[in-house]
């Protein structure tokens, strides 16, 4: 506001500040990002030179003294042979498993993986029967993820599109800059969660940490438990006939539905104040950073 030193606003609380510069006294719009599937559409959405599996033609490697290149080789291998359902035993850990794969396929690890796994995936059905570290699912494009146990931090970061499933819980930062999709997480979620939100769902059975849904733009988050903070321009909205049908058939499909429903379940969406940030004032600026 012109004629305020930064000394006066700082003497003011959050909401005094936010009146003086105006910031209460517009909804700032913008252009939603929202796009319907048409499952209408006949055309097959597929990479020309994807191989064609059988579902039914099942295989296995043993992981174990593999490097990842080689079991990531071997997977290519065995799609080209036909096999559409593969089961990797021993997989210990190992990091950066099952990335890339931009076809069909029924993917089964018997383990727990480390950092990156599957990542920048279009299309796959993929099961992993332990933990996953850090930064799983980044920038998956379609297809599902299920993690039987627990997660690392940047859980589906990036991500575009189809389910990312976690039956526990999950670190901080899940969802940064998620852009399509659906991420499912059965236990809490860390701070930051959502962080720069542009479009999907996040669900989170569980509590979530400080922060969450910061800077969103768009997408709707939906927490079972307890928030212990909203991050800056997310705020709740009153839970419709709609998203209780969604939630319900989401969650029933990964069978993590609450004994107590989903009626409990807390709506975060984006408040839109900052859908036009670049026409703010450097003030304004300065109270949302």
């Amino acid at each position: 506001m012109a004629g305020m030193s930064d000394a006066q606003l700082k003497e003011m609380n959050q909401d005094e500040r936010a009146q003086a510069l105006g910031m209460t006294t517009e909804q700032l719009t913008g252009r939603s990002l929202l796009i319907e599937f048409n499952e209408a559409e006949e055309e097959r959405f597929a990479y020309p030179w994807a191989p064609d599996v059988d579902f039914n033609k099942r295989t296995e490697i043993d992981a174990d003294g593999m490097t990842t290149t080689e079991v990531g080789n071997k997977l290519r291998a065995l799609m080209a042979d036909g096999y559409g359902t593969i089961v990797v035993k021993n997989p210990r850990g190992m990091h950066s498993l099952g990335v890339g794969i931009l076809s069909r396929l029924n993917l089964i690890f018997e383990g727990s993986l480390g950092y990156f796994a599957v990542g920048l995936i279009d299309g796959p059905n993929v099961r992993i029967n332990g933990r996953v570290g850090w930064s799983c699912g980044e920038n998956m494009m379609s297809g599902t993820i299920v993690i039987a146990k627990n997660a690392g931090s940047t859980f589906g970061a990036a991500i575009r599109g189809g389910d990312l499933v976690c039956k526990g819980s999950v670190g901080s930062r899940t969802g940064i800059d998620m852009k399509g999709g659906t991420i499912l997480v059965g236990g809490d979620t860390g701070a930051l969660s959502g962080f720069m939100m542009q479009r999907g769902r996040m669900v989170v059975c569980g509590n979530a940490g400080k922060n969450l849904g910061d800077s969103m733009y768009d997408g709707t988050i939906y927490v079972g438990g307890e928030i212990r903070s909203l991050g800056v321009d997310a705020v709740t909205e009153k839970l419709s006939d709609s998203d209780k049908a969604w939630l319900t058939r989401k969650l029933t499909q990964y069978e993590m539905m609450p004994e107590k429903g989903v009626d409990h379940f807390t709506k975060i969406v984006a408040g839109k104040q900052l859908w036009n940030y670049d026409n703010l004032e450097p003030t304004e600026k300065k109270l949302i950073l």
